[in-house]
């Protein structure tokens, strides 16, 4: 049995699914994948039925509506936590903004101690790649703007690629986390620091995503200015 989960949640990515399950599997051997599919017109579901009918490695969670990011992250851990083979439980977006190819690197840091471990676009070595000024601006903003607000020294707050030991996930009350959007990962990061967890930056360079179209909204963004104010009073 494998020690990792990968959690790819999905909505409307038959563009990338197939690809990013294959590559993914070939990327580590230590790893299975969880699709979470929010009921996804485009029939994106229906694909990782079929992929995981084809590979044991491949599981689907269904669920019944878009609810946002965070909710199918949610979604996923608890599915993780009640399956008890899995020590380490890892983010990943379905449309190779995260390469695969850090994965190794990402569960070594994790095997070697770190209780969550960030694949992160701000530490030397780490980068992004077809992003506008004005891209780059907003991400490294919202970055230093969570640091300062909350007081925490991590570089990439809001990054998604990331590797969670189950003992982190057990320790925070998933039920109180309240973030759906990008916000989310926000949350999850200071939940961890906040429990007294270790947190380790490995440099990942992030692409812009291959096909479809980025699902970042003005809602989403105004989340995540409004609910650091609410992480640092509340949590």
């Amino acid at each position: 049995m494998n020690p990792a989960l990968v959690c790819i949640p999905t909505y409307n990515e038959r563009e990338n699914i197939e690809a990013i399950v294959q590559a993914v599997l070939e990327a580590d051997p230590r790893v299975d994948i969880l699709i979470v599919d929010d009921n996804s017109p485009d029939g994106t579901g229906q694909l990782a039925d079929g992929l995981a009918a084809r590979d044991s490695r491949v599981r689907v969670l269904h669920r019944e509506k878009k609810e946002g990011l965070g909710r199918a992250y949610l979604a996923a851990f608890r599915w993780a936590l009640a399956e008890q083979q899995y020590t380490y439980i890892l983010e990943m977006d379905a449309d190779f903004s995260h390469d695969p190819r850090y994965l190794p690197g990402i569960l070594d840091a994790a095997e070697a101690g770190a209780d969550l471990v960030l694949g992160s676009r701000y530490v030397t070595g780490g980068g992004t790649v077809n992003w506008g000024v004005g891209r780059q601006l907003i991400s490294r903003g919202g970055s230093l703007y969570a640091r300062s607000i909350l007081g925490v020294g991590i570089q990439d707050l809001t990054g998604g690629f990331k590797c969670f030991h189950r003992r982190v996930l057990e320790a925070i009350d998933l039920d109180s986390v309240k973030s759906t959007g990008y916000a989310f990962q926000i949350e999850l990061t200071y939940r961890t620091l906040r429990k007294g967890f270790t947190v380790r930056e490995v440099p990942i360079v992030f692409e812009d995503r291959r096909v479809g179209h980025s699902k970042m909204s003005k809602k989403i963004f105004a989340e995540a200015l409004t609910m650091v104010w609410k992480l640092r009073l509340t949590v």
